[in-house]
């Protein structure tokens, strides 16, 4: 059950009045931040249109209802489904820990553009990066700075790194970082010093770079199409820290050198989850070929993106779970908890953004909605606006690639921009919230 987080702030718009959008945009900040962070190695190693990244926050700033509402600032008694206004992120700030994911190869190319053929090994890597000076929970819990390294206390889908990880301090980020890589097949220093790599030399002499095939498992080429009919994708290589539909949950805890004063919740770790459910060509439950389909001629290849029959009948993924301040598809509103086993579809729209057009971060209280590119490529956000229980809340960001779609499950905040040059068609349908 997801709670609505009390100390999130939501601002009063006076009647008549429009919060300005164009100053210090939150979308474009938190685009910022991320687009800000640090590679341990040269950047020609990972593929970074797959690069996934956890931004966690403390709390929201949001933007009240408009109008003759304009003094309703209770999330559950914000009931219009015509005022986009109420939902509109405005502010937000972020916790001392930054998530990031992806995959990376030794057989690096110089041009980014030829990835065709791919490199024959690609595995995944995570990187836990922690903010350093007087300013982070850890140094309040010290009382002071924290030194040259602090110590992390790590579980990767439950398994654990088995004790605490060194992690030094980045002078160029100001930051406590290190990388954990999955087995790349090959002796990383020898790569590193053929290819003249003095970044990623040096992060592997200070321990920011390091492999752990251990807890970082699996490889890109396990979820090839090829040899794959009628096989439930959840099936394959479901430990892989990069698996395409199951998500990769991670329990940590932030420890002084002495690995004496956590930053810990009390105990109770922190739990982060990559858990954006995006599916399309190269994400989905299974995938095969059907002749004569619907009695007609010839071939249907077919991939399952999302499903209620079969062996995936009670899956979930298409329902929601909906709250006592939670309408369900019927517009009623009920005490006690309830379940809808579908997607409501109350709309469907056809969308052009122009370069640098962006949907801002907007909470759904009530409603799913999925965003499906059909055109181009997109930086994709989607993160919890509730508490739900197993994990922080968080933004998750990723590149969305044309011929795949981002599910919003109610509850969350999602966000959609256009960095590129040239038009994103986009397709959007679901509930207004």
């Amino acid at each position: 059950m997801s709670e609505i987080v009390t100390t999130d702030h939501v601002v009063r718009i006076p009647p008549g009045e429009t919060p300005d959008y164009n100053s210090d945009n939150p979308l474009v900040r938190l685009i910022g931040y991320a687009e800000a962070q640090h590679l341990a190695a040269a950047r020609h190693y990972y593929l970074t249109d797959d690069l996934q990244a956890l931004v966690p926050f403390s709390e929201l700033t949001l933007a009240g209802p408009q109008g003759a509402d304009a003094d309703i600032l209770d999330p559950t008694r914000q009931d219009s489904k015509n005022d986009f206004q109420k939902q509109n992120v405005r502010d937000f700030l972020v916790t001392d820990t930054y998530i990031l994911r992806g995959w990376v190869t030794t057989s690096a190319w110089r041009d980014l553009e030829n990835v065709d053929p791919q490199p024959a090994r690609i595995v995944p890597f995570i990187k836990l990066s922690y903010r350093a000076g007087p300013d982070s929970k850890l140094a309040e819990l010290m009382g002071g700075l924290p030194g040259k390294t602090i110590r992390l206390f790590l579980k990767v889908n439950g398994r654990d790194a088995g004790g605490l990880i060194t992690v030094p301090y980045v002078e160029a980020t100001d930051r406590y970082e290190i990388e954990l890589w999955g087995d790349p097949g090959a002796d990383l220093r020898r790569v590193f010093a053929d290819n003249e790599d003095e970044s990623g030399l040096r992060a592997l002499d200070s321990g920011e770079l390091v492999t752990r095939p251990d807890i970082v498992r699996g490889e890109k080429s396990a979820f090839d199409r090829e040899g794959k009919d009628d096989v439930d994708m959840r099936s394959v290589a479901p430990d892989c820290a990069m698996h395409p539909i199951l998500p990769l949950r991670l329990e940590l805890a932030w420890v002084d050198e002495t690995g004496r004063v956590w930053d810990s919740q009390d105990g109770r770790n922190y739990h982060y989850e990559f858990a954006m459910p995006v599916r399309g060509w190269d994400a989905y439950l299974k995938a095969g070929i059907s002749p004569s389909p619907h009695g007609g001629v010839g071939f249907l290849h077919y991939r399952n993106l999302m499903s209620n029959y079969f062996a995936f009948a009670g899956s979930g993924e298409l329902g929601r779970t909906i709250e006592p301040w939670q309408f369900d598809a019927y517009g009623r509103k009920a005490a006690g908890e309830r379940t809808e086993g579908f997607l409501a579809v109350d709309y469907i729209d056809l969308h052009i953004l122009k370069n640098n057009c962006g949907i801002g971060i907007h909470r759904h209280r009530d409603n799913q909605e999925i965003f499906f590119l059909l055109r181009g490529q997109a930086v994709m956000m989607v993160g919890d606006w509730t508490k739900m229980p197993t994990r922080e809340r968080c933004f998750e960001l990723r590149t969305l690639k044309a011929g795949h779609f981002a599910l919003l499950k109610p509850g969350q905040l999602h966000a959609l921009m256009n960095a590129t040059d040239v038009d994103i068609f986009l397709m959007m349908f679901g509930g207004y919230d």
